[in-house]
């Protein structure tokens, strides 16, 4: 298993995982359940920002985004977002449901799937 590698592993889980040159990211909410979803999404993505550049990697190399929202009222608040934060050429396969979170604040969660530079 010396080819594996979780980043910052939890009891329950794990923020990544590495394995032959592909990551995964555990799903991504928001800190501040208060914002409202431009701000969640813009959290959110720094998030998977931090976590792809601590794996060695970054956005343009996502494999795989999957989005779930709260309420798909919330579709276009968040495509504002991702719309400016997705490298220009590099826009990943991305499945986006509606979803009921874990917790009543969280208005989006993020789960990607990157290669490693």
């Amino acid at each position: 298993m010396s080819d594996l590698q979780r980043l910052h592993p939890g009891a329950r889980y794990s923020e990544a995982t590495i394995f032959n040159g592909t990551i995964y990211l555990a799903g991504q909410v928001a800190n501040d359940g208060s914002l409202d979803i431009q701000g969640q999404t813009a959290e959110v993505l720094t998030m998977v920002d931090n976590l792809l550049a601590e794996a060695g990697s970054d956005k343009s190399r996502i494999l795989m985004a999957q989005i779930y929202l709260a309420d798909l009222a919330d579709y276009d608040g968040m495509n504002k977002v991702w719309d400016a934060w997705v490298p220009a050429g590099a826009a990943p396969p991305r499945a986006t449901v509606k979803a009921a979170l874990a917790r009543p604040e969280w208005r989006i969660e993020i789960v990607i799937t990157a290669a490693q530079l």
